[in-house]
């Protein structure tokens, strides 16, 4: 049985340990496991910089980190994080036992309500298993349930969720139809967070509209997120702020901040300018040219361990990708050292699979492709292009967005797109802003290379390769049984051994498949005026903001 006390604060000698900020005598106060308030003439708002809207205010269809980052507030799961790392930790739940290699029994914190007023219990664990799991139609979409679907293999009888009882007020089991050894630190993400089931039920949480490739929130998501977390839903103004406010009946230590304000800021120059002026107090996704100013002018930066891959996709349901030679021709048109050079921060690390160093499972020894513009050339002929025939595609890439393992897509489409040209490859640039750019990839086959990647949620490695590469989906557009197989095979293993000697064949397997070519683990850094004086980095982004303290 596992039981570990609730994490809602962290220790200043853990906060160290992990690059958090902390840079005033207020971390004795969190040794001693209590809050702080904040003096009277302390401004309590704390107005995050955002790189974009969330797609939705309803964490089960939560898929990106922007959407993460103010469902985090919000909500929570019943296994939350060590802060500091990716390793699971009670929230929710007090404590779990795995009788067997399928069922999970938790027993829950008392005296918990949702933000409506709701009882949080047993039975409103289950209506939100069941809930996701009976999803069909456009919510059942990868542009939607996305998580659930990869990590649940499918909704109703497709899935390996079998089913949830609620044994009493405070013990809920959740059955699986098969071993999965990631279970547990896979309810860590935002997108099994518990909601409140009179307000999924009043506000119709699953009435989706539109289609996969352009869903439509329902009321639900769009104006009534309702959870258990620290910060209660106040207002969205699409496209410039959504805005939070401190929970008067939360369950645990509230903290300082009253006011949450996340402003959009989708340009990253524009951000550093926010910051610079007073506007914002801190931000995500600092650009590599920007960091020597902003630490000389005083700002503060923290960087996160780069629990994360940058990477090229390649959607084998478009004209030519379906060809190994070509998929292996991109490979070897590609420079990842001058690209990390010239584009990414320092100390971004070429990846060489599509999983950092540190996921049990990594293989030193799989397939690379090194860059080698004579080959890919050759490889080009091979496959039937020549200067009088030459392989023509869609590049895809987003705009005025940033992620961890992709501060700046622009730039990085411009290096890239120069080196694929130089071998002969003719290019059409398509470029989305971020929401309809991940409903294009995700939703439909009509694109073709493209530019995404991947911050680590849980440390195991189905979170990587097993979102990846797990099930068709229509980002990647093959049908591979012989590696899902693998991957099934790989995620219901008992002991870390035997894990590790698996995912180390499947990241070989992968390599030799080529569906992408993974490029990089950049090292993302965040930027804070000097009033934040504690924030709680994590290299998962599971940073909540009743943890942040702030001075005058």
């Amino acid at each position: 049985m596992l039981h570990i006390s609730k994490r809602r604060w962290l220790t200043g000698a853990a906060a160290i340990a992990v690059g958090a900020l902390v840079l005033t005598a207020c971390a004795s106060q969190r040794d001693e496991g209590g809050g702080t308030e904040a003096p009277s003439d302390v401004d309590t708002t704390f107005v995050f910089g955002a790189s974009g809207d969330p797609a939705s205010l309803d964490p089960a269809f939560a898929s990106d980190g922007e959407t993460f980052r103010v469902a985090r507030q919000m909500f929570e799961g019943l296994v939350g994080t060590v802060p500091g790392t990716a390793d699971p930790a009670p929230l929710l739940a007090s404590s779990w036992e795995q009788p067997d290699d399928t069922t999970y029994v938790f027993t829950l914190e008392e005296g918990v309500t949702f933000h409506d007023g709701t009882d949080f219990n047993a039975e409103a664990v289950c209506f939100n298993f069941d809930r996701q799991n009976a999803f069909t139609g456009v919510a059942a979409s990868q542009s939607m349930a996305y998580y659930w679907g990869v990590i649940m293999r499918g909704f109703g009888d497709e899935s390996i969720y079998d089913s949830c009882t609620a044994d009493s007020d405070y013990q809920a089991t959740i059955t699986l139809k098969q071993p999965f050894a990631g279970f547990i630190p896979a309810l860590s993400l935002p997108s099994f967070s518990i909601q409140s089931p009179t307000a999924l039920e009043e506000y119709g949480a699953d009435d989706i509209g539109g289609t996969e490739e352009a869903p439509v929130q329902s009321e639900y998501g769009q104006e009534h997120p309702t959870g258990t977390g620290p910060f209660v839903f106040d207002s969205i103004s699409p496209g410039e702020q959504t805005i939070l406010t401190a929970n008067p009946d939360y369950w645990g230590e509230q903290g300082v901040v009253e006011e949450i304000i996340f402003r959009v800021i989708g340009d990253t120059t524009a951000r550093r300018q926010a910051l610079e002026a007073g506007s914002i107090d801190g931000y995500d996704l600092v650009a590599p040219a920007d960091l020597t100013s902003l630490e000389d002018a005083g700002f503060s930066l923290v960087n996160r361990a780069p629990f994360n891959v940058l990477y090229l996709g390649m959607n084998q349901a478009a004209p030519g990708l379906s060809d190994i030679k070509v998929r292996q021709a991109i490979a070897h048109a590609i420079d990842k050292d001058a690209l990390i050079a010239q584009i990414l921060p320092e100390g971004t690390e070429a990846a060489t699979q599509f999983m950092p160093d540190t996921v049990i499972g990594w293989n030193d020894g799989v397939t690379e492709y090194d860059y080698d513009p004579d080959a890919a050339k050759a490889l080009l002929a091979e496959a039937g292009y020549t200067d009088a025939n030459p392989l023509t595609i869609t590049f895809n890439y987003p705009v005025n967005i940033s992620r961890p393992y992709m501060p700046n897509p622009e730039q990085i489409f411009t290096n890239l797109a120069s080196q694929l040209e130089a071998v002969g490859i003719v290019l059409n640039p398509v470029t989305n802003e971020w929401v309809e750019y991940l409903d294009l990839i995700q939703g439909g086959a009509d694109h073709g290379i493209h530019l995404l990647g991947w911050t680590g949620d849980y440390n195991d490695p189905d979170n990587f390769v097993g979102t990846f590469f797990g099930l068709p989906t229509n980002e990647w557009g093959f049908d591979n049984t012989e590696l899902f197989d693998a991957l099934s095979a790989a995620r219901g293993l008992a002991t870390e051994e035997e894990q590790t000697a698996a995912y180390e064949a499947v990241n070989e397997q992968i390599m030799e498949f080529l569906p992408g070519v993974p490029l990089a683990h950049p090292v993302p850094t965040l930027a804070f005026d000097s009033r934040v004086t504690f924030y709680p980095a994590s290299p998962v982004q599971d940073e909540v903001y009743n943890m942040v303290e702030l001075s005058e």
